[in-house]
């Protein structure tokens, strides 16, 4: 560990940013936090890091027990996941999160990367704390360009969020992550579904559930 992020007093939150405070670090735990994802798949998502330092804390997350690299028998793909340490670190990931949504909320600005993980990862946390409850069990599916799908599910009082298709999903959303982060950082008085470029496709009482849930009006079929 290097001298400069070392604080040289005893305190347990110091201790943990020592470990997860350096910049990009926690970034990589969140796109870990919905399944392993190889060296590309991180680098894209973080838009702006460089191979060589993606590769410093990848390792750094490595040696503190976060990350393990996983090698296969065959070919060269290599895979990165979180461990049990790792996975512990989504309350800290969700509670960051929340304080942007309420403190530092603001649109995508132009020309600027709009990624799935983030948006469903802020989608998931606004309706855990802030979001309306349906009243009987619900899955619903973000279809996005290319097919990439990701999946909420209520379960019990909270709201869980996978990547991949969601069999019997009682709405799916046809949209681009960049829409729907518009959607979301809008204020709620703002908020129309369906609205530009946000197909819902479900039935009336569905989409009702839905939008009501977002604190958002539903507009006449």
């Amino acid at each position: 560990m290097a001298s400069d992020r070392i604080y040289r007093h005893f305190c347990m939150m110091a201790r943990a940013l020592e470990e997860v405070g350096e910049r990009w670090s926690l970034l990589i735990v969140r796109d870990l936090l919905l399944g392993p994802r190889r060296f590309t798949d991180l680098a894209r998502s973080l838009a702006e890091i460089t191979p060589t330092r993606l590769t410093d804390r990848l390792r750094a997350l490595e040696a503190a027990g976060i990350v393990v690299r996983e090698v296969p028998s065959a070919g060269r793909q290599v895979w990165y996941r979180l461990t049990d340490s790792g996975r512990d670190l989504e309350p800290v990931v969700d509670a960051l999160t929340l304080w942007g949504i309420g403190h530092a909320r603001q649109a995508p600005l132009p020309g600027e990367p709009v990624h799935p993980d983030p948006v469903m990862i802020g989608t998931k946390v606004w309706l855990n704390r802030r979001g309306g409850r349906p009243a009987e069990a619900v899955v619903w599916e973000w279809r996005f360009p290319g097919d990439d799908y990701y999946t909420l599910r209520l379960q019990g009082d909270c709201w869980k969020l996978a990547r991949g298709h969601a069999e019997g999903a009682t709405v799916t959303v046809d949209t681009t992550p960049e829409t729907w982060a518009r959607f979301l950082t809008a204020p709620p008085e703002a908020r129309r579904l369906p609205g530009d470029d946000v197909r819902l496709v479900g039935s009336r009482a569905a989409a009702r559930a839905f939008a009501r849930a977002f604190g958002a009006q539903l507009d006449p079929a």
